[in-house]
């Protein structure tokens, strides 16, 4: 049976990327069978259109499933990011963005968002000197984020420079792979090419 992150992907009819390289790969389950969960059939193979709703829904649920947030975390930061005064849509990139398992993945120190998770909830990073085992813990540009020495030497960090070497982070992440610290070295801004999702769109179906 498809792994059920795989089925996240099937149903948002498009590649979240959820599993990391794997996703890149021909034994991507998306690549295999990319109609949404269920049996299959004919009428799977073309998918319905959706109304404004629906696609406001849809969008909801791969932002969700992209950073690993459940439904109340996310309603909480539309919330937030509604009444901060700011660009609304910039403010909540700026809150997902800024959790720790989000640096830790956008830093190139775990595969995908799954795997960033499990290394903050396991204690493999630290943040300003101390563990720090919540993977919501909203990292400022002051924090410094480390892998706990202790952790440094195991095999999820084997190789660590030179897989960093070919991995691209984003322009407000800096991240030194022979000391295994790094930093937010400003906010995260809202770039089309780190955020494929119509965060607008999120925003109007919570003001419903």
């Amino acid at each position: 049976m498809p792994d059920s992150v795989c089925r996240n992907c099937r149903r948002a009819g498009e590649k979240l990327f959820l599993k990391g390289e794997k996703c890149f790969t021909p034994k991507c389950i998306f690549e295999k069978r990319p109609i949404a969960p269920g049996k299959a059939s004919a009428t799977q193979k073309r998918r319905p259109n959706l109304s404004e709703y629906g696609r406001q829904l849809r969008e909801k649920q791969k932002v969700k499933h992209s950073y690993g947030v459940d439904e109340r975390q996310f309603a909480n930061y539309v919330s937030k990011a509604t009444l901060s005064g700011g660009s609304t849509a910039n403010d909540l990139f700026k809150m997902l963005e800024s959790r720790l398992d989000r640096v830790v993945f956008r830093a190139g120190l775990a595969p995908s968002q799954r795997a960033a998770r499990l290394l903050v909830s396991h204690g493999h990073i630290m943040v300003n000197g101390k563990r720090v085992t919540v993977p919501s813990y909203q990292v400022d540009a002051s924090d410094i984020i480390s892998v706990r020495a202790g952790s440094a030497s195991s095999a999820l960090f084997a190789n660590l420079e030179e897989r960093l070497k070919n991995h691209a982070a984003p322009a407000w992440i800096s991240f030194d792979a022979k000391k295994k610290e790094g930093r937010l070295t400003g906010a995260p801004r809202l770039d089309a090419t780190v955020m494929p999702f119509d965060l607008s769109s999120i925003i109007e179906f919570y003001s419903r």
